[in-house]
């Protein structure tokens, strides 16, 4: 278990190995959760996927004279949601 020390404006800098096990990397962030009895769960923050990307995944991909298969369907949608754009 690592024991890390308080500066005076109440900040702890966790070391190298900490963060790799983490895989956080520099301009990252870190969440923190309160646990009961004075416990902290430390994970990395890992961005989300947004409504608006969501919403803009089938954009020039449907067509009237042929309709997207649900599989098709599926994979916009996954992609969507992981902010993955074949597109770009």
């Amino acid at each position: 278990m690592a024991s890390l020390a308080v500066t005076v404006k109440g900040q702890v800098t966790l070391k190298r190995d900490l963060l790799q096990h983490l895989g956080v990397k520099p301009g990252e962030r870190i969440d923190f959760e309160k646990l009961p009895a004075g416990e902290l769960r430390v994970r990395a923050a890992r961005p989300i996927g947004t409504i608006d990307a969501f919403l803009h995944v089938l954009d020039g991909k449907v067509t009237l004279e042929e309709p997207l298969t649900i599989e098709a369907m599926n994979a916009i949608t996954d992609a969507g949601w992981a902010g993955v754009r074949d597109d770009e």
